[in-house]
């Protein structure tokens, strides 16, 4: 059984619970990433250019201690860590694609455009 963070105060509702959870800037942003499989750190933060190692780093504990990541470190060296997400997160895989669903028909009622990180990746240097 996972060991589950502390409530400071208990929450007022399930809502604020869920908030606490998987609240803040990046949290979503990696489970949602994870929804596509196994991956290892540096494959993750490829995906999120933004977030500081540090930070992710933080999250990803902070996911794990709430049984929503499972962190798998193999004794090779150089080391080899990776991150899925729990069935318990699966379960949440509705709730994340419905979001990023949301946040891309906002982005278009106000004509946003976002770039795409897979061709950014793959096109070819320019010069």
């Amino acid at each position: 059984m996972p060991r589950t963070r502390s409530f400071d105060d208990l929450p007022g509702c399930a809502m604020e619970a869920t908030v606490k959870i998987i609240g803040g800037k990046w949290k979503g942003v990696i489970l949602f990433h994870l929804l596509d499989g196994t991956m290892r750190f540096n494959e993750l933060q490829r995906q999120m250019p933004g977030i500081a190692p540090r930070l992710m780093t933080k999250q990803l504990r902070e996911l794990e201690e709430d049984g929503l990541v499972q962190r798998t470190v193999y004794p090779v060296v150089p080391p080899k860590v990776e991150y899925a997400l729990t069935e318990e997160a699966r379960s949440m895989e509705p709730l994340l694609i419905g979001l990023s669903n949301w946040g891309e028909q906002w982005l278009a009622r106000r004509g946003i455009v976002l770039p795409d990180p897979q061709a950014a990746q793959s096109a070819p240097p320019e010069g």
